[in-house]
C-alpha cells in the first residue's frame, strides 16, 4: 500500500467518526435501513461462512493479528525508532480499516431504536412491581428446580453437553420466532471460545466477534448458566447491541423454551437481578423473600459465586473499566450498569403478559 493511500485511509478516521455521530442522531434510518436490512444480509453471509467451522475462527483470526503485529514491530523497530510519524500514520490507517469493518458489519447496531422501542414497554417500575415480580420470579424458579430434582435442597446440574445446549438455543429461538418474527435465527454460528479462561479472568460470560459474527460463549462457566449465556449472545448476532436487550432476549427465548432446563436457566438469571435490585432498595423485603428461595436455588447461587471468586485478580476491575468506557462510547450511557437495566424491561413485559397486551 502506497504512502498516498495511507493518508487517505488516515484522514478518512474522523470522517468516519463524524458520519456515525450523525446517523446516531437517526434511529429510525439505522433502524430501517441498517438493522433490519443491510445487517441481517451481512450477519447471515458471515454467518454461513464461518458457522460450520467446529471451533472459533474469528479467536484464531485476533490471535493471528496478534503475532503479526509483534512481528512487525520486532522487524521494524530501527525504522519506528527513527520514524515515529510514520509508524503513528501506520497505526492510525488500522484504527481507520478497523473502524469501518467494526460499524460496517455490527456496530452500527448501537445507534438502532431500542428494544422498548421494538416492543412497546417501559423501563420504568415501581418498588411494589420490582418486589411483585421478584416473588413471581421466586416461585418460577423454585417450580423448575423441585420439577427437575425432586428435591428443594438439590442444586440442578444440567445433563445436556456444550453442543447440545448450543442446538436447543437454536430450538427456543425458532419457537420464540413464532411469536416474535424478528428473532428468526437462520444459519447458526454459536461456538465455546477459545479464549474461554481469559474470558473468566476478565470476568465475561461470552461475546460477539463483530468480525465474524461467531457468537462466543465462555466454555468454562457453569453449564446450568450456559443457556442464557447462549440466547444473550444469540441476541447480539440478531443486532441488538445494548446489554440490557440482549440480557431480556436471553430471557425471552430461555423462559419461553420447552426444556425446563432452560426455563430454570431463565427464571434463575432473572432471580439474580431482582435481588440484587431490591437489596438496593428496600433490604427487609430482600431479607424476607430471601427467606422462600429453595436451598436448591442458593446452592446453584454459590456455585455461580464459587466460580467467579476462583478467578478474581487486580486486572478484573480494570477489564470492566475497559468495557464501560467502551460501551459508553457506543451510545450506552449506562455502562456496564446497563447489564442491570433487564430488571425494568422483564417487569414491564410481565406486566404486560398479564394485562393480555
Amino acid at each position: 500500500m502506497g504512502q498516498r493511500t495511507k493518508t487517505i485511509i488516515a484522514l478518512l478516521l474522523p470522517a468516519q467518526i463524524l458520519l456515525v455521530r450523525w446517523l446516531a442522531s437517526y434511529p429510525d434510518v439505522v433502524e430501517n435501513y441498517y438493522s433490519n436490512g443491510l445487517y441481517i444480509y451481512i450477519s447471515r453471509f458471515l454467518r454461513i461462512l464461518f458457522g460450520w467451522i467446529p471451533f472459533s475462527f474469528g479467536d484464531l483470526l485476533y490471535t493471528a493479528l496478534f503475532f503479526l503485529a509483534g512481528r512487525y514491530i520486532y522487524k521494524h523497530w530501527k525504522v519506528i525508532k527513527a520514524k515515529p510519524l510514520l509508524f503513528l500514520k501506520n497505526v492510525v490507517v488500522v484504527l481507520s480499516i478497523a473502524y469501518f469493518a467494526f460499524h460496517l458489519l455490527w456496530g452500527m447496531n448501537y445507534y438502532r431504536q431500542p428494544i422498548t422501542w421494538k416492543l412497546n414497554i417501559q423501563r420504568e417500575y415501581t418498588l411494589e412491581e420490582l418486589v411483585d415480580f421478584t416473588e413471581y420470579i421466586v416461585e418460577k424458579t423454585n417450580q423448575y428446580q423441585y420439577q427437575i430434582t425432586q428435591d428443594s435442597l438439590a442444586p440442578v446440574h444440567i445433563p445436556y453437553s456444550k453442543r447440545e445446549i448450543f442446538q436447543k438455543t437454536e430450538e427456543a429461538y425458532a419457537l420464540l420466532q413464532k411469536q416474535y418474527p424478528d428473532f428468526e435465527y437462520k444459519n447458526p454460528s454459536l461456538k465455546s471460545s477459545i479464549y474461554s479462561l481469559p474470558l473468566t479472568i476478565m470476568g465475561y460470560g461470552g461475546y460477539l466477534n463483530p468480525f465474524t459474527n461467531e457468537a462466543q460463549v465462555n466454555g468454562i462457566t457453569p453449564l446450568f448458566r450456559l443457556p442464557m449465556v447462549s440466547g444473550h449472545e444469540v441476541g447480539h448476532q440478531l443486532g441488538y447491541s445494548a446489554e440490557d436487550a440482549t440480557n431480556f432476549i436471553g430471557y425471552l427465548v430461555t423462559s419461553n423454551s420447552d426444556d425446563a432446563y432452560f426455563k430454570y436457566a431463565s427464571y434463575h438469571h432473572a432471580l439474580g437481578y431482582c435481588l440484587s435490585d431490591l437489596f438496593y432498595k428496600d433490604e427487609t423485603q430482600y431479607n424476607r423473600i430471601l427467606t422462600t428461595i429453595n436451598p436448591g436455588v442458593k446452592e446453584n447461587f454459590k456455585e455461580l459465586n464459587d466460580f467467579w471468586k476462583k478467578y478474581e485478580n487486580p486486572l478484573e476491575p480494570l477489564f470492566k473499566s475497559v468495557f464501560n468506557t467502551f460501551l459508553k462510547v457506543n451510545n450506552q450511557k449506562e455502562g456496564i450498569k446497563s447489564y442491570n437495566s433487564v430488571v425494568g424491561l422483564m417487569i414491564n413485559y410481565q406486566n404486560r403478559v398479564f394485562q393480555g397486551g
